[in-house]
């Protein structure tokens, strides 16, 4: 367990600007990844639709959980302007998502001020990856590599190309993080 953290820490993935070709433009890509809300109805796909898309593996007893605070702050700087975040519940890397969703909402909610949206619970990695993980995995960015830890970031562009990707220790204050969003958002 210790060696998956470290791996998990100290493995990065290109930086989002450096993806050579993140393929054509997917713009029914929500729709495929058959999401659900994490009160267990589906995800309004609508409210994706010409958006860029943050999408995050999340935990609530990881190392990494205090990244919250920052994706809040994305959230409210960025939403405005056409960002999307959506926080992925995983319970698939050392059982650090035991909770149940309303348990998970409270969380996010009473020590973050989560107001961004959750999905349902998931398994982002191995056979039951869900269909959005399958997807971003398959994409360019995603180079067919497993999600290796929780809090790893996923930027989907407005017209539903994966142009992203960065490991779990990438900060979402990251400079590299915020100039992708920031290069997206300018994208018409």
């Amino acid at each position: 367990m210790l060696l998956t953290w470290l791996l998990a820490c100290f493995s990065f993935a290109a930086p989002g600007g450096n993806v050579p070709d993140p393929g054509p433009p997917n713009p029914k890509w929500a729709e495929t990844a058959k999401m659900v809300s994490i009160n267990g109805n589906p995800f309004d796909t609508s409210l994706l639709s010409g958006k860029v898309v943050l999408i995050v593996n999340v935990a609530s007893k990881c190392g990494y959980t205090p990244q919250y605070e920052g994706l809040e702050a994305l959230w409210k700087t960025y939403g405005e302007r056409g960002l999307v975040l959506l926080g992925a519940p995983c319970n698939q890397f050392g059982g650090q998502e035991p909770g149940q969703a309303e348990e998970i909402v409270t969380f996010c909610k009473m020590n973050y001020g989560v107001t961004f949206p959750l999905l349902d619970k998931q398994d982002v990695k191995g056979p039951q990856a869900s269909a959005l993980y399958k997807w971003l995995e398959s994409s360019p960015a995603g180079a067919g590599s497993a999600v290796k830890w929780n809090f790893e970031k996923f930027l989907v562009s407005r017209d539903g190309r994966v142009v992203g990707r960065w490991r779990s220790a990438t900060t979402p204050n990251d400079p590299d993080l915020i100039g992708a969003i920031e290069r997206e958002l300018a994208a018409k």
